[in-house]
């Protein structure tokens, strides 16, 4: 994946010094680019994290220091003078303790996000820098790198070997709730890979039970960044508020570094990304821009919260120019309401209500206020922050494409067709969708009653399927709903992710 992204930067490189030079650093080129680090002791580390407020780069922006604190507050590390970290190097003068364990998440179920793919295929060793560190400071050398990409897992590899590290590497099923931290706790310990429905801080529990320092490869890749060159040289870059530089994944086929602080204008003017309608910033969990908010907006947490937006796990998606904003919205929220856990009712009835709402909607049928009802039923009360992410990334299109929905409401459309620019994975051919045969079908009603999360009836009592692909968790039952209808005219048929798929 990384090999097939094209990397650059504005401002001088950090965490792709040497991309210039290199396709990949090995050991030697990593340390000729990046050179020795210290291992500074928890307390200076904490300190210098604070210092300018190091923040977790995978979408929830937690500070990297208080995870650091809860985690030292769960075991007595140990301490001693500040010492060399070599990477290479089998142990460490500051001893084990096995009671903590460090995760890479290097998940990126997110269809529009490379920039983690990149940094662990290219540069390995700098996140296995920022990971060491962290291990090194708790006392541990218990160290877990979790990926989903083929191409991201062999360089990991080869790195841990170059460096005959004891760290290992743990394979996820790509999906989109994969990287989500109690998803990815689930999966190192052989669970079911979904979040679990209680919440659980992984610093109280995690990788087998015990204190798990757990954070995104940009993030570790960024403490080894902070180490190198200490906080006053990092905070050189960036704003005053919000110091250093992010990665940036734009349009799925690129990747920049850029200092916090720049105007989302001119990273897209860097990219060559033409005018365009609307751009989702923060990924399919983000928010809508349209193209004032674009022209104001800063990447920074504070300058995308003042046009409503955010920074999140760096994902930046434009929408192009001649494709139906509405049917590209819906296209998402299908795929969306597919890839859920299913484990509770905002997921399993409100995410599809949600997606039969859009339907609606954009065949003139329905209103935005239906919409923003259907969005808004389960609110705060899901297992976990998916269904809550994606009523935001739905409603904040509800803003953002006030016209073209218009159209769509007087108009029966907006007069452009839905060409799918919008990335989603490449379909694996195990893929389903309901169908109804309609010369068989009688309207007995029975499927509607087994899989109601995917059928619902109309006002003459026949089958409405949601055109969304069916989800893991229900393939039981619609196998039991094809082999009880009545009719024979309930079928499974091979899907395509994200496509709409209505009576």
């Amino acid at each position: 994946m990384s090999s097939t992204v094209a990397v650059s930067g504005i401002g001088g490189p950090r965490l792709t010094l040497g991309f210039d030079r290199f396709d990949r650093l090995d050991l030697d080129r990593h340390l000729a680019v990046h050179g020795k680090l210290r291992a500074p002791e928890l307390d200076d580390i904490v300190q210098m994290c604070e210092q300018v407020d190091l923040r977790g780069r995978g979408g929830a922006g937690f500070p990297f220091a208080r995870k650091l604190m809860a985690v030292a507050a769960r075991v007595n590390y140990p301490t001693s003078d500040q010492s060399v970290l070599l990477p290479g190097e089998k142990g460490n003068e500051r001893g084990s303790c096995e009671d903590v364990v460090i995760v890479v998440n290097g998940a990126e179920g997110e269809p529009g996000s490379s920039k983690d793919k990149v940094l662990l295929g290219r540069a390995p060793h700098l996140v296995l820098d920022g990971a060491q560190i962290a291990a090194s400071a708790l006392g541990t050398q218990r160290i877990v790198v979790a990926v989903e990409d083929d191409e991201a897992a062999r360089s990991v590899r080869a790195a841990i070997s170059e460096r005959r590290m004891p760290a290992r590497v743990v394979r996820l099923t790509e999906r989109f709730i994969s990287g989500e931290s109690g998803a990815v706790i689930r999966a190192i310990n052989g669970e079911v890979p979904i979040p679990p429905g209680v919440k659980v801080r992984a610093s109280d529990s995690g990788v087998d039970g015990y204190p798990t320092l757990l954070s995104n490869t940009e993030t570790f890749a960024q403490l080894a960044v902070l180490v190198s060159l200490g906080p006053d040289l990092y905070a050189s870059a960036g704003t005053e508020d919000e110091p250093g530089t992010t990665m940036l994944t734009i349009g799925k086929t690129q990747v920049v570094e850029a200092p916090l602080g720049t105007p989302l204008q001119t990273v897209l003017d860097h990219c060559q990304v033409p005018p365009s309608p609307g751009v989702l910033v923060g990924g399919f969990h983000g928010m809508w821009l349209d193209p004032a908010g674009v022209s104001r907006a800063v990447l920074s947490r504070a300058g995308m919260r003042r046009v409503g937006g955010t920074v999140g796990a760096g994902i930046i998606l434009p929408l192009t120019q001649g494709t139906c904003p509405l049917g590209e919205v819906t296209r998402i929220a299908s795929y969306l309401a597919a890839q859920s856990a299913g484990q509770c009712g905002p997921c399993r009835l409100g995410l599809p209500d949600v997606v039969r709402a859009l339907n609606a909607l954009t065949e003139g049928a329905g209103t935005v206020e239906d919409v923003r009802r259907a969005a808004g039923i389960g609110r705060g009360r899901g297992a976990c922050t998916h269904p809550d992410g994606t009523a935001k990334f739905v409603l904040s299109a509800m803003e953002a494409f006030a016209a073209e929905i218009d159209a769509h409401r007087w108009g029966g459309g907006c007069g452009l067709s839905t060409y799918g620019v919008l990335p989603l994975p490449v379909p694996t051919g195990s893929e389903g969708r309901v169908a109804i045969d309609w010369s068989r079908c009688d309207g007995h009603g029975l499927c509607a009653y087994i899989v109601p999360e995917l059928i619902q009836l109309d006002r003459y009592g026949f089958p409405v399927v949601l055109g969304t692909d069916i989800p893991s968790w229900m393939e039981k039952d619609v196998q039991k709903a094809v082999a009880m209808c009545p009719a024979l005219a309930l079928r499974v048929v091979e899907g395509v992710p994200g496509a709409a798929s209505r009576r």
